[in-house]
């Protein structure tokens, strides 16, 4: 079953206050961070395409080898299955990505039904394409299918976030924090908006940033 959907900066609110009410830590977050942003993107294709080309490299490098496949033409699953090594070479992707590019675009992904089905069949339906992890199949969740109740514990700004916030002697790992953010469920994915907030406050006090 698919439960809340996340559509309109209400929706974050009213996870946010819910987060608020269970939880004196989360509280004390959200008074220094501010209203959360609501980060709603187009799911599909293009979306994950995105995703494979930002791995490792800096967001402007993303920007223009994104801008480049744009040109091209290249951001539709088509024109991507049936692009030649040489053309994806000479936007920008390295040999990997055009692989895992590929890979994407020929995996008979229906975007539409991905709509309608549970979280973790989501999940699962992603990562089994190869250039998708667990971190990309859930931010695609959480952002392009707009899933409330969907966490990213292997993210590391998340887990230095919590380490800070509830004054955690060391980082928590992928395993723990999961089981951490079953305290934030049913809004887990505003959650994870919550410390991705504080995270850049926290730093920004630490000088880091």
């Amino acid at each position: 079953m698919v439960g809340r959907i996340i559509l309109s900066d209400a929706c974050v609110a009213e996870g946010a206050a819910w987060l608020a009410a269970h939880d004196a830590r989360m509280a004390q977050a959200m008074a220094l961070c501010g209203p959360l942003p609501l980060r709603r993107q187009a799911d599909g294709f293009a979306a994950l395409l995105s995703a494979i080309v930002s791995q490792q490299v800096s967001v402007a490098s993303a920007r223009a080898i994104w801008a480049r496949l744009d040109a091209a033409g290249l951001t539709d699953a088509a024109a991507m299955a049936d692009a030649g090594e040489e053309a994806l070479r000479a936007v920008g992707l390295s040999r990997q990505k055009a692989r895992y590019g590929q890979a994407l675009a020929r995996a008979g992904i229906d975007f539409d039904a991905l709509r309608e089905v549970p979280d973790d069949q989501v999940i699962a339906t992603l990562v089994a394409v190869p250039g998708i992890g667990t971190w990309t199949a859930e931010i695609y969740a959480m952002f392009a299918l707009g899933r409330a109740d969907v966490f990213a514990p292997g993210d590391l700004a998340l887990q230095e976030a919590a380490r800070v916030l509830y004054g955690l002697e060391a980082r928590p790992g992928e395993k723990a924090l999961r089981a951490m953010a079953g305290a934030w469920s049913p809004w887990r994915s505003v959650a994870a908006r919550v410390l991705w907030a504080y995270y850049r406050v926290a730093k920004a006090r630490e000088g880091v940033m």
